[in-house]
């Protein structure tokens, strides 16, 4: 996923784009907000999500944010001190559509990317508005939850189904081993880690795509749609 982040601090800038490199993020870097609104040309220029913190040196972060709104419906997540409950309702009821409070911690930012990055790909579905997700030979139908390999069915169970599924939202995004095992199994991560080890093996046999979902070590898995 391409995101933009808004940060006049070169310093808290280049930390984070690391990190968010890491987690399988392309980052471009805007100092203010004029260089933010460039970027944004034209209708979102492909961004999945801006990170947008309020105290730049150009303009209030508020407007930037409103000015945003009117170009794209890209998502926007505001990053600001500002803990009180009124500027929380103010960010949000200019467009943005998550709030994150410094100092913030690295986890929960990054879930919050992905829960409004999922939001997204819920309003706005893959494959051009179809029930289908089409990846190489791969055809995920979401409706009836079936999968097929050049046209073979392949029989998953349901939590396979899930697994597969959310990381097809986003080909070539990571999706952290704490994320999936919240989304797919509803619980947390302590004690479930080997039954997601599990469910991958099981599904890159089932598949006979073992490069289809790549193992990113020390964060999670993604998804690689094979080669036409």
């Amino acid at each position: 996923m391409r995101l933009l982040l808004v940060e006049d601090d070169n310093h808290v800038a280049a930390a984070l784009s690391a990190v968010l490199a890491r987690h399988g993020f392309q980052v471009t870097h805007a100092r203010s907000g004029e260089e933010a609104l460039q970027a944004l040309v034209p209708e979102g220029n492909g961004f999945g999500v801006v990170l947008l913190d309020l105290g730049l040196p150009d303009q209030d972060g508020y407007e930037v944010c409103g000015k945003i709104r009117k170009r794209t419906s890209t998502p926007v997540i505001m990053v600001t001190a500002r803990a009180d409950v009124r500027s929380r309702i103010h960010g949000l009821n200019l467009g943005a559509d998550d709030y994150v409070v410094k100092p913030y911690d690295t986890g929960e930012l990054l879930a919050r990317i992905h829960a409004v990055s999922r939001r997204t790909v819920q309003e706005d579905p893959v494959a051009g508005g179809e029930d289908a997700v089409l990846l190489g030979p791969v055809r995920i139908e979401l409706p009836t939850r079936q999968v097929s390999v050049d046209g073979a069915v392949v029989q998953l169970t349901r939590k396979e189904f899930d697994l597969l599924a959310l990381l097809a939202q986003r080909p070539g995004v990571v999706f952290r081993r704490e994320q999936i095992i919240s989304e797919v199994w509803r619980t947390s991560w302590e004690g479930t880690g080997r039954t997601l080890e599990v469910h991958v093996a099981s599904l890159r046999a089932k598949l006979r795509l073992p490069a289809l979902i790549e193992t990113v070590r020390g964060v999670g898995y993604r998804l690689v749609a094979p080669a036409v």
